[in-house]
């Protein structure tokens, strides 16, 4: 994620923010040029807004219709885009009852976590297309809620991929319900990020690898045989747990169920790791310790840059996880990174780096 600043008072905002706390103009991620940027309202022109933003010259811009309406997002599109809602919000087509209870404000912070999918999948130029355009290959998202208890033949909302439509269950969006159903799966991380970055990466599978008979071949050499019957493999590892072995192969207990887990679990662990390296290089982090044997970052390298080999997003990331374990300690709080990365994840995680450069239309320059 970038920093960003407002354009009247060039204080200090977040990607989240909705209005500058210092000079009371209002906010919103401008998608079409990437950036958070304070607005003044068109005189004459109800819901129309300008900005300041030099690249936005001439250019009028509107709120996306769940920013005005609902408040469960702060971006903008252009006033003369034919969409009522962003380009984000435009990917969800279900959404929780709005009169139940808690409801809200669960579609608040699921939305809040997609956005910042959106942020990131859109920088690394991946292809982000709607179901609504493209109702065979895009994406979509289903944010459901399980039926009340008692209610007949009830099937709970399982949070999962099938062919483009991802669906998450609201219960997710609850701090409290999320950890105890991480404690019961026996994870180190659970996070509404993380569950649709995970879920993303097996649509970009079907986009990216499945009908490209090289990338396939050199997949299945690298994660294993996606042939293999995945609900015997998933009742598998319910029954019998995972391979006492498998932290010397994969990035999570998880991700040894299936190939396709695998490839879903270094996906989201890749856009994890860009994310926070873009952050650290935007904040311009360094870290420069008094002993030369102990963990050190000269400059943050962008992750989204073309010309940033994996094997410097790597030497970075080794260190910042460092530092971000240890303040976590120091304010009492687990480990923000509580994953080790052994030799072959890191190899898949090349591979998703190369896949991912290769789609972007770089793939010369990123790879090395």
């Amino acid at each position: 994620m970038k920093v960003f600043h407002c354009d009247h008072c060039d204080n200090l905002v977040f990607f989240e923010n909705v209005v500058c706390v210092k000079c009371n103009h209002a906010l919103a991620y401008l998608p079409d040029l990437g950036v958070v940027a304070s607005l003044d309202p068109v005189e004459g022109e109800p819901g129309l807004w300008t900005t300041p933003v030099k690249r936005a010259k001439g250019k009028a811009y509107k709120l996306c219709g769940n920013y005005t309406a609902h408040n469960v997002c702060n971006w903008a599109l252009p006033a003369d885009d034919p969409e009522a809602l962003c380009p984000a919000c435009q990917l969800t087509t279900v959404i929780p009852d709005l009169d139940t209870k808690g409801h809200k404000e669960a579609w608040y912070r699921l939305e809040i976590a997609k956005r910042r999918l959106v942020y990131t999948l859109t920088g690394l130029g991946l292809p982000v297309v709607s179901k609504a355009d493209d109702p065979a290959g895009g994406l979509a998202f289903e944010l459901k809620a399980d039926s009340p208890p008692g209610t007949k033949d009830a099937e709970p909302v399982l949070t999962g991929h099938a062919d483009g439509l991802i669906t998450i269950n609201v219960a997710e969006a609850d701090d409290a319900e999320r950890e105890k159903r991480r404690v019961q799966m026996h994870e180190p991380y659970r996070t509404l990020l993380g569950h649709y970055r995970h879920e993303v990466g097996h649509y970009y599978w079907d986009v990216l690898i499945r009908d490209n008979p090289k990338r396939l071949a050199a997949f299945r050499e690298l994660f294993g045989d996606d042939r293999q019957d995945y609900g015997e493999a998933l009742e598998r590892h319910y029954k019998s747990g995972p391979a006492a072995d498998w932290p010397d192969q994969f990035v999570t207990s998880y991700a040894s169920v299936h190939p396709w887990e695998d490839w879903a679990e270094t996906w989201a662990h890749y856009l994890h790791m860009t994310d926070t390296l873009e952050t650290a290089a935007d904040c311009g982090l360094t870290l420069r310790p008094d002993r030369a044997d102990e963990p050190a970052i000269k400059k943050v390298p962008d992750p989204v840059a073309d010309d940033t080999p994996f094997r410097r997003l790597m030497a970075s990331w080794y260190p910042l996880t460092y530092v971000l374990n240890n303040l976590n300690r120091g304010l009492g709080l687990q480990d923000g990174y509580p994953f080790v990365l052994p030799a072959a994840a890191v190899e898949k995680l090349r591979f998703v780096h190369d896949t991912i450069a290769a789609a972007a239309g770089s793939a010369t320059s990123k790879t090395a």
